[in-house]
């Protein structure tokens, strides 16, 4: 395996999706993985999670089964759900596999070493390639807190490997991962507490749909405590302590388990030494055109920090081959959507309100309840809102939506948000009903006070 016109080191979303697209534009390409194809998002993150929200959202379905004039008995199995999330993993590992076969990539396991433009060692053969490109992504950070080493204290990988739930569980950490586990494992039955050191939880988002997600994680039962600068873990009574300071008064939550969810650092393992230029937390710095510090060597994904998820990954890997074969293609990261898997659902792409607000632009904001949705109403869930923030043009500039299924609306708001729509464009486009997407619509025209469902504006 040698002489390649692209060597990838990473086979997850930003290698493989490189892989294939510079396969479509002629080159020929190399691949190379330590671990398993697919990355951390198919093997630790991004479907193992969403795995166990499924099966999470059908328990709190099944407890709510009354309401919908259902009598059941249940149980749960989280041995059975590990067995049945490692069997979807397993199974889109060997789609990516056979996909990479089709377009006749190489591909070879193994931990690779960059040593300068053009020369990877993989397993003690030097391999040459006219460009590199690093697709390494990232992994969980265990940061050096006393009592992290304790037995029980976890992290999220770990976390997806149980076979039981916990009786109750402390998280360190409130961002999307904690709070994503925090749902799941609330909703299989053990209680939760989150402790989170900022003085609010997903300072990025919109504030006002965060105030409305912190009421829901209330009302399910989820202790959310904010503030609480964790200073160690300790056993005490059979369960592990954290302990933390909060107000300058020293406190303590219990539970069975702890996950570690206090973010993650980028894979630079066998590619620092060559040379490449890191910034001050070492991620790996680019230019425009996804190029390093050394010629002909290439990053994108998590490796080089910015936004790290997969769909962005995928998207950078696709520019960069795109970049090398001569086109000029950039990535529209002023429209990244973001999705937050708890219960209920949080999506966004774009401007928030108070982001808007910063850089001195005068917001028309618009909002549809989902309590007016005839769609979310029939399902017994209304909770939640979309709202627009739109430019004093009528352009959508950020949509934010909490509620149900709101990751299956938020693409039709990156399309908005991506091409630069208006309130008009909006107006004239026709969606069917009843469909819980009409509510981005009204959303839409609330902004300009045009939205048939709402109240008009006062």
């Amino acid at each position: 395996m040698s002489g390649y016109d692209l060597l990838i080191i990473g086979g997850g979303p930003g290698g493989y999706t490189a892989a294939i697209r510079a396969r479509q534009l002629g080159m020929s390409v190399g691949l190379v993985e330590k671990d398993a194809l697919g990355g951390t998002c198919l093997n630790r993150g991004c479907i193992p999670t969403k795995t166990y929200y499924h099966q999470a959202a059908l328990a709190r379905q099944l407890r709510q089964a009354a309401q919908h004039n259902f009598q059941v008995q249940w149980q749960f199995d989280m041995a059975g759900a590990r067995a049945r999330k490692d069997k979807i993993v397993a199974g889109l590992a060997g789609g990516i596999a056979g996909l990479l076969r089709g377009y006749k990539v190489e591909v070879r396991q193994g931990a690779a070493q960059l040593l300068g433009p053009g020369r990877v060692l993989v397993e003690g053969e030097e391999i040459a390639a006219r460009r590199v490109l690093l697709a390494t992504g990232s992994q969980v950070s265990r940061p050096p807190l006393l009592g992290a080493g304790l037995p029980g204290v976890l992290t999220s990988d770990e976390m997806l490997d149980l076979d039981r739930v916990p009786a109750s569980l402390v998280v360190i950490g409130g961002g999307v991962v904690g709070l994503e586990l925090a749902g799941i494992m609330n909703a299989f039955g053990s209680r939760v507490t989150v402790l989170e050191l900022l003085p609010e939880i997903l300072p990025a988002l919109d504030r006002e749909i965060v105030r409305r997600l912190v009421l829901a994680l209330k009302k399910q039962g989820i202790t959310l405590v904010t503030g609480a600068g964790v200073t160690g873990i300790r056993q005490q009574d059979g369960l592990l302590q954290v302990d933390y300071t909060m107000g300058g008064k020293e406190q303590s939550a219990a539970g069975e388990m702890v996950l570690l969810s206090a973010g993650r650092r980028p894979c630079t393992e066998g590619v620092a030494a060559a040379g490449l230029g890191l910034d001050e937390k070492g991620f790996v710095q680019v230019d425009e055109n996804y190029q390093t510090s050394l010629p002909g060597v290439y990053a994108v994904g998590d490796v080089k920090g910015g936004y790290m998820l997969a769909h962005v990954a995928a998207e950078e890997g696709v520019a960069a081959v795109e970049n090398m074969a001569g086109h000029a293609v950039r990535v529209a990261y002023h429209a990244v959507p973001a999705c937050l898997f708890t219960f209920p659902e949080v999506a966004t792409v774009g401007l928030s309100q108070e982001a808007a607000a910063a850089r001195g632009i005068n917001c028309r904001i618009g909002r549809m309840s989902f309590a007016a949705s005839g769609m979310a109403s029939a399902m017994g869930e209304t909770e939640g809102m979309v709202k627009v923030v739109a430019g004093e043009d009528g352009t959508v500039l950020g949509v934010h939506i909490i509620g149900p299924q709101a990751a299956e609306i938020i693409p039709a708001a990156s399309l908005l948000v991506r091409q630069g729509a208006r309130i008009d464009d909006v107006a004239g486009t026709i969606f069917p009903h009843p469909v819980l997407g009409e509510a981005l619509r009204e959303a839409v025209l609330a902004a300009a006070n045009r939205a048939i469902h709402t109240l008009p504006g006062r």
